[in-house]
């Protein structure tokens, strides 16, 4: 169980979050909405262990991982040598193998800077599944992809969370995103933020009416 009690968190004297509570299971995967400064990625923060200043608590597994909205690669590292400097426990083959899942292989040794966006967003979705982890936390991880690739990518995730079965928390602005990968949305609004709504995503809400 992974429970969340943010009661307050300031920036200097800007109070950013209020009471935002949540609890969720291993295995489910939240999505977060909400406007552009609203305080999403000051939550995943928290959540993550980033930022350990607040006023509250969070319960959560030893094991995380975090996607970012940029690919927070190491420029002067290989593709391999990203993967394996932050998952020092793969031996070279286990991590080939994680590269060929997600689709870059054929890259191993080439470094950040001769990837495509889109690569290098596969890259870093290689490094936060390599380890497995109990929480995965995702903060835009598609931002700034043409379509095709952003479906791609969605996809892709889609296979490794259910490879895994991970807790999942995903800031998106998309609906399509939080439709496709979500059990439920959170919705933070207000100044100071906080969770005015907890729903199921569009498309799980058609499919039970379409059950019954």
């Amino acid at each position: 169980m992974i429970k969340v009690d943010v009661r307050r968190k300031t920036y200097g004297k800007e109070e950013i979050l209020r009471d935002v509570r949540f609890e969720m299971e291993i295995g489910e995967t939240i999505a977060i909405l909400g406007t552009s400064g609203i305080g999403k990625s000051t939550l995943l923060r928290l959540i993550a262990g980033i930022d350990p200043v607040f006023r509250g608590e969070i319960t959560r597994p030893e094991k995380i991982a975090m996607v970012f909205q940029e690919p927070v690669l190491l420029p002067w590292r290989s593709v391999l040598q990203n993967l394996t400097l932050v998952h020092p426990e793969l031996g070279t083959g286990a991590a080939l193998s994680a590269l060929e899942r997600v689709g870059i292989v054929d890259k191993a040794h080439h470094f950040p800077g001769q990837l495509s966006l889109g690569q290098q967003r596969r890259l870093a979705l290689a490094r936060a599944f390599a380890g497995r982890p109990e929480l995965l936390v995702m903060d835009e991880p598609y931002v700034s992809l043409d379509p095709t690739t952003a479906e791609e990518m969605v996809a892709l995730t889609e296979a490794l969370i259910a490879e895994t079965g991970p807790a999942v928390i995903l800031v998106t602005h998309s609906d399509v995103e939080a439709h496709r990968l979500a059990r439920r949305c959170l919705r933070l609004e207000g100044k100071p933020a906080t969770i005015t709504g907890d729903f199921a995503p569009r498309s799980a809400l058609v499919t039970s009416e379409g059950a019954l």
